[in-house]
């Protein structure tokens, strides 16, 4: 071999070497994955409910977005659903604005999200509106087990495929399965909902075939943390560790529905890590995934580091972009929620709810007897404090009394199923006291037996909408007695004799009427495909257009409650009941 062929092919091996080292050897590519969840309307910096300004919205994600200067190839945006309810911003472009663009198509594609897994509360808005705005949305609608029925494919994207700086990443929705057992069939007619394990297994082997370098579960579904791993305590509502757990191929899951937060690593059967980050509500909090990519042999890229994080949206200030964008919405959400629709002659507060016969549960209890004629009512204070003052009524104080887009149901029971079910409901809500000192209200306890604080006030151990009190029946609640044994129905409000082996009709909303809460099922003992048959009538709009409807044509409301109900022995309830109020409230507006 003469020199200059030496030369020659020396200069051939320092190219390719330089080629290979080049190829294999470069920077790692990092790509970050963000999440928002269980947004319910905070789009803007404002709350339309309790007309304030608010710390926390999309305004301020896409603050963070900006401040952190992502490029395109180096960010996927994802949002695990349930942003389709909750503000009136929603509920006015969901069923007063039809024509125009919703309001969250709108925003969404302005921030270009790039998936999104359908929510329960999405779906209880209803075949007209989640179809139009997933037309509406530049990115796929994501749920791989809700399955048409006719079809027996996805009705929504199982999966979607994204590309990033020449990686290749899948994108997979579920939603929870358990929808069935809180909204009424027309809401969702034509799909069924699976279970979360199940599709995931199904579906893994199709996504794997793609080749990808990241696979991603995007699950409306709570984050189990007692789950045991082994099945043992498997509730399909929060299915999302029992996914991560038994269904290997997963890199990265976000969760939702829960509002929780939480960011950890767990090892699945395989023996393979898996990120999960449950990212909170409300626009409060961005879940945030960090993967590094490395070329390390010529099979192509490999995973060097997968990391997360929570990240407080309250740290960045709205995008000045996003909020020119979102002006001319803003001022429409405004004149609608500030419509003065009639008068109150006394405030109403939900405080007064925990504690007895109150004018805020029972002016929902006047109206659903009223629209349905029923002999009794079930209702509860759906949201924790709200109040609504004295005076002029808006459409946005609708939103206060009446939280969700509940229909309202007939249904028949017998008068024992109805004193079962008052049981389960005040066993959740009430303590069992054995003198004045113990409290009236059952909170989550710590270990050291204390109730457990979130800041100043003391957490419920059940949520304050399954706190179902009755009207239309007259009634004490003894909590020296144990739950299951408190109950003494004395008779209807009307006078009439109540009777346990009697029919009676029942106003009650389409949560509770399809199961939401466990008091028909685990209260009253009827099973679920018996619960059907017990519905009477369904009004064909949600309570609180019947609600608006109502005060307007009253004009002036006097709420007062029936006093139909109360706890006994009264000295306890009304001595616990201060010290409760206030570690529930604090001292402010505590009655003498």
């Amino acid at each position: 071999m003469n020199d200059a062929l030496k030369k020659a092919l020396l200069s051939v091996f320092v190219l390719y070497s330089s080629a290979i080292f080049f190829c294999y050897g470069q920077k790692p590519v990092r790509l970050v994955l963000l999440e928002t969840t269980d947004v319910h309307g905070m789009v803007m910096p404002f709350d339309y409910i309790e007309k304030k300004k608010s710390d926390a919205s999309l305004a301020g994600v896409e603050g963070y977005i900006k401040k952190e200067g992502f490029r395109h190839d180096e960010m996927i945006l994802l949002d695990n659903g349930d942003n389709l309810q909750g503000q009136p911003a929603e509920y006015y472009f969901n069923f007063i604005d039809t024509v125009s663009r919703h309001l969250n198509s709108a925003i969404m594609n302005f921030m270009n999200y790039d998936a999104c897994t359908v929510g329960n509360h999405d779906i209880e808005t209803g075949h007209r509106v989640y179809d139009r705005v997933r037309k509406e949305y530049r990115f796929p609608l994501l749920a791989a087990n809700a399955v048409d029925v006719n079809t027996g494919k996805p009705y929504f994207e199982p999966y979607t495929i994204l590309k990033r700086n020449g990686l290749k990443i899948i994108v997979f929705g579920l939603v929870t399965p358990s929808i069935p057992d809180w909204l009424p069939l027309e809401l969702y007619r034509g799909m069924e909902f699976t279970d979360m394990v199940e599709a995931a297994k199904k579906w893994m082997p199709v996504m794997k075939a793609e080749k990808p370098d990241l696979i991603v579960g995007l699950f409306h579904s709570g984050w189990d943390k007692n789950y045991d791993h082994k099945g043992n305590n498997y509730h399909p509502e929060n299915g999302t560790a029992a996914v991560a757990y038994n269904v290997p191929g997963f890199d990265v899951i976000f969760a939702g529905h829960d509002h929780n937060a939480a960011c950890e690593k767990i090892v699945n059967i395989a023996g393979d890590t898996v990120l999960v980050i449950d990212g909170g509500s409300h626009a409060q909090i961005i879940g945030r995934a960090d993967v590094l990519f490395k070329n390390t042999d010529r099979s192509g890229r490999k995973r060097i580091s997968v990391s997360g994080e929570i990240l407080s949206v309250r740290e960045y200030k709205p995008d000045s972009t996003f909020l020119a964008f979102t002006v001319n919405y803003d001022n429409t959400i405004m004149n609608y929620v500030d419509k003065v629709i009639g008068s109150s002659t006394a405030t109403v507060s939900s405080r007064d709810s925990y504690f007895g016969s109150s004018s805020f549960t029972d002016l929902i209890h006047r109206i659903q007897l009223e629209l349905t004629g029923a002999d009794i009512s079930f209702a509860a204070p759906l949201s924790f404090d709200v109040e609504i003052p004295e005076g002029k009524i808006t459409v946005g104080d609708m939103f206060k009394l009446y939280r969700f887009e509940n229909m309202l149901y007939t249904m028949k029971m017998t008068g024992s199923e109805i004193k079962n079910y008052l049981e389960f409901s005040y066993g959740g809500w009430l303590n069992t006291m054995t003198g004045p000192a113990d409290h009236l209200i059952a909170f989550r306890l710590g270990l050291d037996g204390n109730p457990v604080m979130s800041g100043t006030r003391a957490r419920l151990k059940n949520q304050p909408y399954n706190f179902d009190s009755a009207a239309g029946i007259d009634y004490t609640v003894d909590v020296s007695k144990p739950a299951g044994d408190r109950i003494r129905i004395k008779g209807l409000s009307d006078g009439r004799p109540f009777e346990e082996g009697k029919s009676y009709r029942v106003a009650v909303n389409s949560y509770r009427g399809n199961g939401g809460g466990g008091h028909f099922f685990e209260g009253a003992g009827i099973g679920k495909d018996e619960l059907r048959r017990r519905i009477i009538a369904s009004t064909d709009k949600d309570l609180r257009y019947y609600m608006l409807k109502y005060i307007e044509k009253k004009g002036t409301i006097s709420p007062a409650p029936f006093n139909n109900w109360k706890i006994i022995p009264e000295s306890w309830a009304l001595d616990a009941g201060k010290k409760d109020y206030i570690l529930m409230f604090g001292t402010q507006g505590v009655k003498k």
